[in-house]
């Protein structure tokens, strides 16, 4: 099965490259470092690295505090972080700069594969939520795999479920599963993963440290002025974004929306969405704020964590739109009220427990988004209410980083 799988992948090789030209229109990053992806890059001069592999700016950022606490526990082991995107490599640029050492992970071929792990040597391999490639699984199996802060949703778990044998063979490689729920690890069970390698640690992005509060932002656009910050946002929910923003603006008008596209390569078409509805808007990297604008447009990555101190209320993208949506967690974290689409079956179990812990909603239409926004607007109480529970939500499930450490460190000192 794996052979028909590697000989499919080569004949659409094609395919993905023209797909990062494609990219690369919008995003001139996808046209840079092509070698890296088929294993071309010069060797690290060192041997025995920790392997992380985070696919993106997302999962980089839930590794954070975990490639911090590896630095600290083994100072001599290098630190190997693998990317798919080039947001992700900016991120990783940023935070770590040149403590740890980046290339994207080559595409899924056995002689790409084979390039890549004769450069490094890594001695464990670290994939963060859920990365499963058939060859890199089959060339890493000498050595210590661990799926960290791993989630399938029940979308995932069908499509894997359709190439059966091949998902058997790949978690039979990995050496633990370290999944975020219950219901995460029973997937993984039912695909085949051996029970005794599975265990539920819960998610590490509870243990995301709170981001320190962005008071000068809200003095340059208005210190008393309501925010509602609309984060990581899809093609087809700006629109509806902005029609509800237009209401409330009615009702409420000193109202700020924070917009953050999730793509960098829309920012340009959202600022133009964002003029074309009527509305004074400002970029983030252009810095010319103040107090009339109606809309802040965030143009830059990796900073959501810091803006969701300056707002009021959180809606979280990728929700209106099928998608799934994305970290519902950032925004409760911080306080505010977090207000999601019904598309949430990348993180329904952490949807389900902040419904239940009131201290989010989630909305089926615009009708129900601007009455929600509307309801928070006009209760502060309320809406101070709901952001403490989801604080003391987050508290209560901290732990999940601690837990999957003690999983990695036996397996370090082993080698």
């Amino acid at each position: 099965m794996r052979f028909i799988y590697t000989g499919i992948f080569y004949l659409i090789v094609p395919i993905l490259l023209l797909r990062l030209l494609w990219r690369g229109v919008k995003a001139p990053a996808y046209w840079q470092r092509w070698p890296e992806r088929f294993g071309f890059f010069s060797a690290l001069p060192v041997k025995n690295c920790l392997w992380i592999h985070a696919v993106s700016m997302g999962e980089v950022q839930a590794a954070i505090s975990m490639i911090q606490a590896l630095q600290i526990k083994f100072p001599d082991y290098p630190i190997l972080l693998t990317t798919m995107t080039p947001t992700g490599s900016q991120r990783v640029k940023k935070i770590f700069g040149d403590e740890v050492w980046h290339v994207y992970l080559p595409y899924d071929l056995p002689g790409s594969i084979s390039r890549f792990l004769f450069r490094t040597k890594p001695s464990i391999l670290i994939l963060m939520e859920t990365e499963l490639w058939p060859n890199l699984l089959h060339a890493c199996q000498n050595i210590p795999i661990v799926l960290a802060n791993g989630r399938l949703s029940a979308n995932s778990a069908k499509n894997y479920n359709y190439i059966a044998k091949l998902t058997r063979k790949m978690l039979a490689n990995i050496t633990i599963i370290a999944a975020q729920t219950k219901e995460d690890a029973n997937r993984f069970i039912r695909l085949g993963a051996d029970s005794n390698k599975v265990q539920v640690t819960g998610s590490i992005k509870f243990d995301t440290i709170s981001p320190i509060f962005e008071d000068s932002l809200r003095q340059q656009w208005g210190s008393n002025r309501k925010v509602w910050i609309a984060a990581s946002t899809h093609a087809g929910e700006e629109k509806t974004i902005l029609e509800v923003f237009r209401k409330l603006k009615l009702e409420f008008k000193d109202l700020l929306l924070v917009l953050a596209p999730r793509h960098p390569e829309r920012f340009d078409q959202v600022i133009k969405l964002c003029k074309q509805h009527g509305f004074n808007t400002v970029n983030r990297t252009k810095n010319n704020i103040n107090t009339n604008i109606d809309i802040y447009l965030v143009d830059t990555m990796g900073e959501l964590a810091m803006l969701y101190t300056t707002g009021d209320i959180a809606f979280v993208g990728g929700s209106l739109v099928p998608v799934g949506c994305h970290n519902l967690l950032e925004p409760a974290i911080v306080g505010i009220p977090v207000i999601m689409g019904s598309y949430v079956f990348e993180c329904a179990e952490i949807c389900r427990e902040l419904i239940e812990a009131k201290a989010a909603n989630k909305i089926k239409n615009s009708e129900q988004l601007y009455q929600t926004v509307k309801l928070y607007l006009n209760n502060p109480k309320l809406a101070k209410k709901v952001g403490k529970n989801g604080q003391l939500f987050v508290q209560k499930n901290k732990g999940a980083l601690q837990r999957l450490l003690n999983i990695i460190y036996p397996l370090i000192f082993d080698k």
